[in-house]
């Protein structure tokens, strides 16, 4: 079949250019069109440089051509990417911790969906790929990482750096920790202010030994409150991880806690969207997937807010089981298990290269009126 030009234009007409309102065509996007017999050549340019954005593109031409026109075309997609010039050299501005190279706070709009959980994998995955990890437990009302790291019972130590007195993490599985959970006792309520708990939270980020670290992770309590902005406020975080079930009460809450960080006075660079309790499939019945809290709720949500979908993790019993015992479930090895956290863990690891080649780094936000701390943006 000899395929026309037109025909191709009309039918990437119906394709909208990521993070703009106009079809590819219409907004200048598509630069080149070329046929020759049953073989097309299209040649598109975009501002978005996320791989997420160039893949979306390039299946969505494939498949737009493929039903509209001819199913049989041979496609060549040709994609350049146009993005903005950096506003600044990519230097950590703020109150940078010396030796520490990323910050990745992990969060979650809701309590109960795993967000701990999640992190602790993460960390012992990066830590086996060979990075340099550390974990600040930053929910200081409900500190879980000295269970899940089997470190209960250990202290901090106090070693000297440049003349200082500072606190040496507890580490164990090759990843620093640190939580306000080493310094209560286990049956101990932490009833404090928000000032009180921001102070104690400064203490453990920059009153600690933490050494050269790759990544430094850190465990948000849920929702949207003091304790993110005090974060915030002290660091320059350089992405977030959002945490999420399928079922729609948490991806609500999840969408607010994506909206947090996307805020103009907070604008700290979304990752993407981590979905956990996915399915549940019973050991005696590996073939099939119960969706007990809904289907694929978390991957819609992503497409939604045009954030990456970092991966699906299922509801195991084992999983619970680890980390109960102090041993997370990814520190098995050559199972399934292993695999979806190893998945998870690279695209994280992608998606922080990405947002470090091609964003200027975030700053420690500053937060001078109520107007920073707004349900809504007051143009």
């Amino acid at each position: 079949m000899k395929l026309n030009k037109q025909d191709i234009l009309k039918a990437l007409e119906t394709i909208t250019v990521p993070g703009e309102g106009q079809n590819m065509v219409e907004s200048g996007a598509i630069t080149n069109v070329v046929t020759f017999a049953d073989e097309v050549i299209v040649d598109i340019t975009i501002k978005n440089p996320a791989l997420q954005a160039r893949k979306k593109t390039e299946v969505e031409i494939l498949q737009a051509i493929h039903k509209l026109v001819y199913e049989k075309a041979k496609i060549k997609v040709n994609i350049k990417v146009d993005a903005p010039e950096k506003s600044a050299p990519n230097v950590i501005k703020g109150k940078h911790i010396p030796g520490i190279q990323n910050i990745v706070a992990v969060a979650s709009g809701k309590g109960g969906v795993g967000k701990s959980t999640v992190t602790a994998n993460l960390a012992v995955t990066l830590a086996k790929m060979g990075f340099k990890v550390g974990v600040l437990d930053a929910d200081i009302y409900g500190p879980s990482m000295p269970i899940m790291f089997d470190v209960e019972l250990e202290r901090p130590l106090s070693t000297t750096v440049d003349g200082k007195s500072k606190m040496k993490p507890v580490e164990n599985y090759g990843v620093k920790i640190l939580s306000i959970g080493f310094f209560t006792k286990p049956d101990q309520a932490v009833v404090w202010r928000g000032p009180m708990a921001a102070k104690a939270l400064n203490q453990m980020i920059f009153d600690a030994a933490w050494g050269e670290l790759d990544f430094l992770l850190i465990d948000l309590p849920p929702g949207t409150g003091d304790i993110h902005l005090s974060i915030m406020q002290s660091l320059p975080i350089t992405g977030a991880v959002v945490v999420s079930t399928p079922q729609n009460v948490a991806l609500a809450d999840a969408k607010k806690g994506v909206a947090m960080f996307q805020q103009d006075s907070i604008n700290v660079p979304v990752l993407g969207i981590i979905e956990n309790m996915a399915y549940f499939t019973p050991a005696e019945l590996p073939d099939n997937k119960y969706y007990i809290f809904g289907k694929e709720g978390a991957k819609h949500l992503a497409e939604d807010l045009q954030v990456p979908l970092l991966g699906a993790l299922p509801l195991v019993q084992s999983i619970r089981e680890a980390g109960d015992v102090g041993r997370p479930a990814a520190m098995q090895t050559g199972t399934p298990l292993e695999k979806a956290f190893e998945t998870i863990t690279q695209n994280v690891v992608q998606q922080v290269v990405d947002r470090n080649d091609n964003l200027p780094a975030t700053e420690a936000i500053k937060i001078t009126t109520m107007a920073g701390c707004s349900a809504v943006n007051k143009k």
